[in-house]
């Protein structure tokens, strides 16, 4: 890695290196209530809203209990959509209440309330693991997506796992553009973190700009706690 890669890397972390599992307060762990948490926010990232909506909806729901597939499925659909609306999940609160209580059967049914199950069932294959999680109502390959890039820090299998969208993004600041190579770049528990400011960038106005400025001639983008993300809709966030 070059001293100008070196100096990108770390200021794109500083500014954008935020989960969107530590943004929705998952403390995320490979034991099933996380798991499931991380499966919940991807169901709510898939329609065309808000991603700060979708993490508030997401924080409304655990805060009234809804952490496991058996608390979700034992609530009712009046429920969760009053947690969807405090959130202000409009338009698609109604089918989304829907989508979480048939998604949290399906896991207790198929997997017995464990995610692990899923990857069991997978035997390895991240092809397959993103073949079973699309299996879930509401989740497509945005939402498939989104779960390996934050569940890679877990599954070695997922590594390295960085989408279309942030490969775009690496070659524009100038970054190896394979998943391998980005993936040397840090260290293996730092993989989520960079997938996912590489997605924030690229999807946040002159952030490229901003992050390839050189630092003698103006501010740092940032230090110490990365900042909240942009706020584009959240199907464009895979």
């Amino acid at each position: 890695m070059t001293q100008q890669q070196h100096t990108t890397v770390r200021r794109l972390m500083d500014a954008y290196g935020q989960t969107h599992a530590e943004e929705a307060g998952i403390k995320l762990r490979n034991t099933p209530a996380p798991l499931y948490q991380l499966l919940v926010l991807c169901v709510l990232f898939t329609v065309r809203i808000k991603a700060d909506i979708a993490v508030a909806a997401a924080r409304e729901l655990f805060g009234a209990g809804m952490r496991t597939p058996r608390a979700m499925a034992n609530s009712s659909w009046q429920d969760r959509v009053d947690a969807l609306g405090r959130a202000h999940y409009r338009r698609y609160d109604e089918s989304t209440a829907t989508a979480l209580g048939d998604g949290a059967e399906l896991v207790l049914n198929r997997y017995r309330g464990n995610l692990r199950r899923l990857r069991d069932a997978a035997d390895g294959d991240p092809d397959r693991i993103r073949e079973l999680l699309r299996e879930v109502p509401r989740i497509g390959p945005v939402g498939a997506d989104i779960f390996c890039r934050e569940a890679q820090g877990m599954w070695p299998e997922l590594r390295p796992s960085f989408d279309d969208r942030a490969r775009v993004a690496a070659a524009e600041l100038g970054l190896p553009s394979s998943p391998e190579g980005l993936a040397r770049l840090v260290d293996t528990e730092m993989l989520p973190r960079l997938a996912a400011a590489l997605v924030r960038a690229e999807l946040s106005k002159n952030a490229v700009d901003d992050l390839l400025r050189p630092t003698d001639t103006s501010n740092e983008i940032s230090t110490g706690t990365p900042k909240r993300a942009p706020h584009p809709t959240a199907a464009r966030r895979s």
